[in-house]
């Protein structure tokens, strides 16, 4: 008997229910299809990038603020201009911000699993050439993006033997199916992993940079090697990325944020705003400069970190009135501009990720040292910079992981998230050294929402340190 599954993209979750769809990718709409074939699965995949890129349907925007802002907050260089968030100090119980990506991600995961199960279901000749695995591949890409980072959130991901996981979601959430645990970390690794290999083996090589293929599948599992620990792999998997993918550093890294958006060879995987984005008032880019209903600043942090470095003078702004240590971010959007398509776009996935993760899983796995410090000099010198002495002067394995880790910082500030994971695999030490608000590594992570467990009573423990 034929088997057709109804992917309802409104979107049954633990929490809540979502009824508008909003305008999907390349106009497409989904409300009660089934995925019936080639075609309807395409749809119903668009209906998951949608979700990726966090779309609200009611102002018709991506929404990135919860990837860009709430992580440079966590490790000290982006705030709340009009008055700091408690997650500025690492507070995460008190903060207004640290409780949606728990809703975005299980969203994302949840319309991943919609389609993964409809379009096996289907029979192979229902596709033309590769396409079914291809579209599997992609669905379980998202799924694993949406679990990885819900297990960096939110789970204690820097010790496998934890029972502190993320809870996995491989089923398509109805009334029935809401009750479950949540798995421990290694679990969440296990399925995490078995996912992104299978889109790494069966994506398409060469897709639009909005789509994920096989070489931004890969750059996941570079990032998700790193959290586990197998830099080894991670150091081959880079430099396989940097040798053999079909992307190139922008010659001049403020050209992409300026200039040419997602048509640069450097974008991956980017986020396009969604249309007449740019001309809603409280779209993000306007909440960087020059503030709407709240606004992102960076911090001196920030303007510490990048003294010297021919980036500060386009990324660091003015200081706010009233507001002492908060400066206009300006990646996105110039001092002085109007929010635009080009400063409306974000970025999951940039080449300039790759060369740094790599470099430090050679160092951590024992590798060249001089071959790391070639790949961290080469991203520099495509941010204009001529200065290497900090990078020359490092002696140390762990002088050069923590030089490293400043140029993560400062590369990669603002896009989704590293800033905050590369500081969190710093020695607990130098973490504090750094972040003096981290007392202890609990603060690595944030407490599950308390919705979770109103409607899910299997769900298990609260994080350590926080209250149900």
């Amino acid at each position: 008997m034929k088997k057709t599954v109804i992917l309802y993209m409104f979107l049954l979750t633990a929490a809540a229910c979502n009824k508008e769809l909003g305008k999907l990718p390349e106009n497409a709409r989904v409300e009660g299809n089934t995925i019936l074939d080639q075609r309807t699965s395409e749809i119903a995949l668009n209906g998951v990038y949608y979700r990726f890129a966090n779309v609200d349907a009611g102002a018709n925007t991506t929404k990135w603020r919860d990837n860009e802002v709430i992580p440079g907050m966590c490790a000290g260089y982006l705030g709340s201009g009009y008055g700091a968030d408690p997650a500025e100090e690492n507070a995460y119980s008190n903060s207004n911000f640290v409780s949606s990506p728990w809703m975005a991600c299980y969203t994302l995961v949840n319309a991943a699993n919609g389609v993964i199960t409809g379009v096996t279901a289907l029979p192979d000749n229902a596709f033309t050439d590769n396409r079914k695995k291809e579209i599997l591949a992609e669905a379980r890409f998202l799924r694993a993006y949406g679990h990885y980072r819900l297990l960096t959130l939110y789970g204690e991901w820097y010790d496998r033997s934890s029972a502190y996981g993320a809870l996995l979601r491989t089923e398509f959430v109805t009334l029935g199916n809401i009750p479950k645990q949540r798995s421990t970390v290694q679990e969440s690794y296990d399925l995490i992993l078995e996912d992104i290999n299978y889109a790494v083996d069966n994506a398409a090589a060469s897709r639009p940079n909005y789509y994920a293929n096989k070489w931004v599948a890969m750059a996941l599992k570079l990032r998700i090697l790193m959290s586990y620990g197998d830099h080894a792999a991670a150091a081959t998997l880079a430099d396989n990325i940097i040798k053999s993918g079909p992307y190139q550093l922008e010659p001049n890294v403020k050209d992409i944020f300026y200039v040419k958006g997602l048509t640069s060879k450097e974008v991956m995987l980017g986020i396009p705003p969604q249309q007449n984005q740019a001309t809603y008032f409280y779209n993000l880019s306007s909440q960087y400069y020059p503030g709407a209903s709240t606004w992102y600043a960076a911090r001196q942090r920030l303007k510490d970190l990048l003294q010297n470095d021919p980036r500060q003078s386009w990324l660091i702004g003015d200081a706010g009135t009233n507001s002492p240590g908060a400066y206009y971010f300006l990646k996105y959007i110039p001092q002085g501009a109007k929010a635009t398509t080009l400063s409306e776009t974000a970025y999951a996935f940039r080449l300039t990720e790759v060369y740094l993760l790599g470099a430090e899983a050679l160092l951590r796995s024992g590798g060249s040292a001089a071959a790391a410090k070639a790949l961290v000099k080469e991203v520099m010198q495509h941010a204009g910079v001529t200065n290497f002495s900090a990078i020359d002067n490092a002696a140390t394995t762990n002088e050069l992981l923590l030089q490293v880790y400043y140029e993560i910082a400062r590369s990669l500030v603002g896009e989704d998230g590293q800033e905050w994971q590369a500081l969190l695999r710093l020695p607990f030490a130098t973490v504090q050294q750094l972040k003096p608000e981290i007392k202890d590594k609990l603060q690595y992570i944030f407490p599950v929402p308390r919705t979770e467990f109103q409607q899910n009573p299997l769900f298990g423990d609260q994080n350590k340190g926080y209250q149900k």
